[in-house]
């Protein structure tokens, strides 16, 4: 086992006692920094930030990490809440947590002081909060100036800004051919794993709910919940409890 180099003396207590959980979890599972990325969906460059110190890990990945090594999440996730706290107040050093895998795409911190982020970003602010009064100055002239404008669908900006409907998908189960299926895809060896979004992850979800262990929500994202009931399914068919969806375990969800 490869011993872990020496965290960062300026290192706040709290993000220390963080990162000083999380290597024990991936020593205890006795995964590689490539292994902990499959099983996960973190790169290994961002896993080797989070357990130096370099970043602070997402709450999904210390969620991940906690399932993987066997301990309740609850304890972890407290602790990554006190540590973000700290990395907010900047007592932590800088916080990277936007990019997993940006680390050397920017400046080094010399030249990034803190009070020179700060600026920045209160003027980035500025500029946002103008924008959006000028765009609403704009929208209520011209509801003044046209009484028909809100029955049209002349309101440009609203709606070039709305959000994408989020697909909503169904559990519509039958059996053919010997084998079930829920109406959302047909595969058969598609792998599906943490991290995996779209039909095929809703198939898995509604042909576990089928054999009465809830993925929590049917929404097409493979998330904790339904890696942990892929986990559960594994081991009640005896397969390779991995929590990843594979033809052997698509095999046993349409049998």
């Amino acid at each position: 086992m490869p011993r872990w180099k020496v965290l960062p003396a300026q290192l706040d207590p709290r993000v220390r006692q963080l990162v000083v959980r999380l290597r024990r979890l991936k020593d205890h599972s006795g995964l590689s920094l490539r292994q902990l990325a499959a099983r996960t969906g973190y790169s290994p460059k961002s896993w080797e930030r989070y357990l130096s110190g370099g970043s602070l890990p997402p709450r999904e990945a210390v969620e991940a990490l906690a399932r993987i090594g066997g301990e309740d999440p609850t304890r972890l996730l407290a602790l990554h809440e006190v540590a973000a706290e700290a990395w907010r107040d900047g007592r932590a050093g800088p916080l990277r947590t936007a990019a997993p895998d940006a680390l050397s795409s920017g400046p080094d911190e010399a030249e990034n002081p803190p009070h020179g982020r700060a600026l920045r970003v209160a003027i980035v602010a500025g500029a946002v909060a103008l924008v959006l009064a000028v765009s609403s100055a704009v929208l209520v002239a011209a509801r003044f100036m046209d009484d028909d404008s809100a029955a049209t669908p002349a309101a440009g900006p609203l709606a070039a800004t709305a959000p994408a409907a989020t697909p909503t998908y169904h559990c519509r189960d039958a059996r053919t051919g010997g084998r079930w299926y829920a109406g959302n895809s047909r595969t058969l060896n598609a792998t599906v794993a943490y991290g995996s979004s779209g039909p095929e992850v809703a198939e898995v979800q509604c042909l576990l709910r089928r054999a009465g262990i809830s993925p929590g929500g049917i929404d097409g994202m493979f998330g904790p919940l339904t890696r942990s009931a892929v986990v559960r399914f594994q081991k009640q068919a005896r397969l390779d409890a991995d929590g990843i969806v594979g033809p052997h375990t698509w095999k046993a969800l349409r049998g």
